[in-house]
């Protein structure tokens, strides 16, 4: 993991760009229950970050935000096979980059294979060894890191094949160890500090927070780690719990840890944060069972990915409040993008998408975040189609 930067500087400097109060920032309407209940009366320890973190998510839920990805680039190679390697596609964010690099290399011209790693070793090893055999212009690792794979990684290498990460690492671009041509992601450390802004700037920097995180991905571990870091910035912010739950499993042990955490935290417990939406596909049931309101505490937030259902979750409100989601088709179309930029010898592009956040105030009807930027027709225009 990258190392940590100071938090708290990060705040105050948005927080000297702040010209408006906490209520007058906000855009989520006094009507909005996930406002009106997450702001307690009691004074919090931290009004400057509050300040600035409000800012700051009125600035991560624009959803008119231009393209700032790259308008130039090489015409697209001759035919290739793309073979896409999934930790496993039970994660929505896996798939939700999977799905993009089909559309994206329906669109160039070339063919894709997505292999299932099942979200085990053994599974995603045979899955690499899988595309390792069909010999493919290009692998993408789809979601795990490569260390774990690290002799079949090198086999690629020695073999010329490019690699393309996507979330493989918790740093976006190239990467000489492990040698991957780049790694398309948000930075870990912008999705982990809005996250942890929202939370600041809707509680009024008064909450309880549970953090779930997968500690197997040393991804997802960092990401968990740096929320804690940035939520610390308010000193009246407290992080009651981190609950570590393997994501293949969070379907399963995900309704007995929420009726835990009520248990045992009662009203102390007022927001929670995991690395991925899916930790929340079964609060409801545990929650209800606790007396809970979909649109009360504890305040849910996916910190990052944001998937088709946390998106119905958060515009019906029904136990989750807020999503950091990436723009997942949009990285699959960047995935396709690199590969074509290695494919004709030039380096990786070096772009890095903002981080966004899909709450209440700005969720619509959509069930997924897609920047209506033009990226696709940039791209074709880039690739000569």
């Amino acid at each position: 993991m990258s190392q940590l930067r100071p938090a708290l500087l990060r705040l105050f400097a948005i927080g000297a760009a702040a010209t408006c109060a906490v209520a007058g920032c906000s855009r989520a309407s006094s009507s909005d229950p996930t406002a009106a209940a997450a702001a307690p009366t009691g004074a919090s320890g931290c009004a400057a970050a509050v300040t600035a973190a409000t800012a700051a998510v009125q600035k991560a839920t624009d959803v008119e935000a231009p393209w700032t990805g790259p308008t130039t680039g090489p015409k697209a190679a001759g035919k290739k096979l793309i073979v896409f390697v999934a930790q496993t596609l039970t994660n929505p964010g896996v798939a939700g980059a999977a799905k993009g690099v089909k559309d994206a290399v329906a669109a160039i011209g070339w063919s894709v294979r997505v292999l299932d790693g099942q979200g085990d070793q053994s599974g995603i090893q045979a899955a690499f060894g899988q595309a390792l055999a069909l010999r493919p212009a290009g692998i993408v690792i789809g979601g795990f890191d490569p260390g774990s794979i690290s002799a079949q990684v090198k086999q690629a290498n020695a073999a010329g094949i490019p690699l393309i990460g996507w979330h493989a690492l918790s740093t976006p671009g190239p990467s000489t160890s492990p040698k991957l041509f780049s790694n398309v992601t948000t930075k870990v450390e912008d999705v982990a500090l809005i996250s942890a802004q929202w939370i600041i700037a809707k509680s009024n920097g008064n909450a309880g927070v549970v953090v779930f995180t997968d500690n197997s991905i040393p991804f997802a571990a960092g990401k968990a780690k740096t929320i804690e870091t940035d939520l610390g910035a308010c000193s009246s912010v407290k992080v009651l719990q981190v609950e570590n739950i393997p994501i293949p499993d969070a379907g399963t042990r995900t309704p007995q840890e929420f009726s835990s955490l009520v248990s045992r935290l009662g009203g102390k417990w007022n927001y929670s944060v995991a690395i991925n939406d899916l930790y929340f596909d079964n609060a409801a049931t545990p929650l209800r069972a606790a007396g809970k309101s979909g649109s009360g505490a504890p305040f849910n937030v996916g910190a990052g990915d944001g998937s088709a259902a946390a998106f119905q979750r958060i515009a019906s409100k029904q136990f989750q409040a807020a999503t950091v989601p990436e723009p997942l088709e949009q990285e699959g179309w960047q995935i396709v993008d690199e590969f074509n930029r290695a494919f004709n010898g030039q380096p990786a592009s070096g772009y890095v998408p903002p981080v966004h956040v899909t709450d209440t105030s700005n969720v619509g009807s959509t069930t997924s975040w897609d920047p209506a930027n033009g990226y696709r027709d940039t791209y074709k225009k880039i690739w000569g189609k």
